[in-house]
């Protein structure tokens, strides 16, 4: 039986907080995101096996796990859509967008200029709706999903760190120097 298109609006909000320094967007959350309520909820997008491994961290596997593992690398989530009209989780049926506000996003963090798409769709989506708002450049990052199986995990973890290396460096020297001005 063929899945129907539905319009459907974003079911959980970003993750961030205050000492967020670094954005990483997707397009719009999977069947399985949606259900587990939270980002890359499909046991074979490889997410957060990818960026485990570019933060030398385990892999989170719990929600709540995932949650403190952003917190302890100062990662915010979110997706480029808030709502929009799709079939399943095929990016490629996408249509009828609706553009999530990043706005209190940057606002409510320390991300500045550090934004990232995960996958060709978000950066499109990004460069066509949200880049005209925000004036902030994003840097686009392979998919991580399980659609883009050319890229093997190596090939994502090295691409990934390339890309996600300058600003975690950044990130953490920060954080270092913060943590001398308090001692």
């Amino acid at each position: 039986m063929a899945q129907q298109r539905q319009f459907l609006s974003h079911s959980f909000g970003p993750f961030y907080d205050a000492e967020s320094r670094v954005l990483i967007l997707g397009s719009f959350p999977s069947v399985k995101s949606r259900e587990q309520n939270f980002f890359y909820g499909h046991p074979r997008n490889r997410f957060w096996p990818v960026l485990a491994a570019v933060l030398d961290d385990e892999t989170p596997t719990a929600t709540e796990e995932k949650r403190e593992f952003l917190r302890r690398h100062r990662i915010a989530l979110y997706d480029v859509i808030e709502s929009c009209s799709i079939i399943g989780s095929a990016d490629s049926s996408i249509q009828d967008v609706v553009p999530a506000d990043l706005r209190p996003i940057l606002a409510g963090s320390r991300v500045g200029t550090r934004i990232f798409t995960n996958g060709g769709k978000a950066a499109a989506l990004y460069r066509r709706y949200l880049f005209p708002l925000l004036g902030i450049p994003a840097v686009s990052l392979p998919s991580s999903s399980p659609a883009n199986a050319a890229a093997s995990l190596t090939r994502l973890t090295e691409a990934w760190r390339e890309a996600l290396g300058p600003a975690i460096s950044e990130t953490t020297d920060e954080s270092m120097i913060e943590r001398r001005c308090k001692t």
